[in-house]
């Protein structure tokens, strides 16, 4: 199993547990979890709990708007399934969600040598594969909103730490960061955000409005 490092925070799994994330953040949290020993066993303490005040609750009834919110919610989880990682690239639940491993995909270039493919998701969130080539940098950003960044394959630096297959990295609107892939491969990663990047330099802000990042 990978060795991962950096983990996702309790208020990720426990919304996650409970439905309320946007279908990006479900994408990658369920990736990270076929990676990660650690998260899953917690994911499976909050589920446990939940389970258990659900059974303690009285019952109440609900309106027909709410029943729709959660049939909704159970149709959402139910198309990401957290199954044992995969041999490829992609971990199982990745490759279930899109339906292959890299080379389903075709790749576009958004500037300095980086590709990316983006995946179709409801509209309160965004979610891409990144293709930073050995040894590139990612144009200086910060964030109007959360980012979460999963590895796949390869690894990055930034001003924060060093992030490897499997490990995930939260941004959030108080960080500002310059990723940086290793040099040896090329590190591919998936990236779900919930508002647009600020990015500082002029070339990247005009590329900015055709790459949708």
């Amino acid at each position: 199993m990978t060795d991962v490092k950096h983990h996702l925070t309790d208020e990720l799994l426990m919304a996650y547990a409970a439905g309320t994330l946007a279908e990006a953040f479900n994408l990658v949290v369920a990736t990270h979890i076929t990676l990660c020993d650690e998260c899953r066993a917690r994911l499976g303490a909050f589920e446990a709990v939940g389970g258990a005040l659900l059974e303690d609750a009285d019952e109440v009834e609900v309106s027909a708007d709410m029943e729709a919110i959660f049939a909704k919610i159970a149709a959402t989880n139910s198309e990401i399934q957290v199954t044992p990682a995969s041999t490829g690239v992609f971990p199982s639940a990745l490759q279930d969600y899109v339906g292959g491993d890299l080379d389903a995909f075709k790749w576009r270039p958004v500037g300095m040598g980086v590709k990316q493919a983006i995946l179709k998701t409801s509209k309160t969130a965004s979610v891409r594969l990144l293709r930073i080539p050995a040894g590139a940098a990612m144009p200086d950003h910060g964030h109007n909103g959360t980012e979460l960044t999963l590895v796949l394959k390869g690894a990055f630096k930034d001003e924060h730490d060093r992030f490897a297959r499997g490990d995930i990295e939260i941004a959030t609107e108080a960080d500002h960061h310059t990723p940086i892939a290793e040099a040896g491969e090329d590190c591919i990663c998936l990236s779900a955000t919930d508002a647009p990047l600020k990015f500082r330099g002029l070339l990247p802000r005009i590329a900015q409005r055709f790459a949708r990042i």
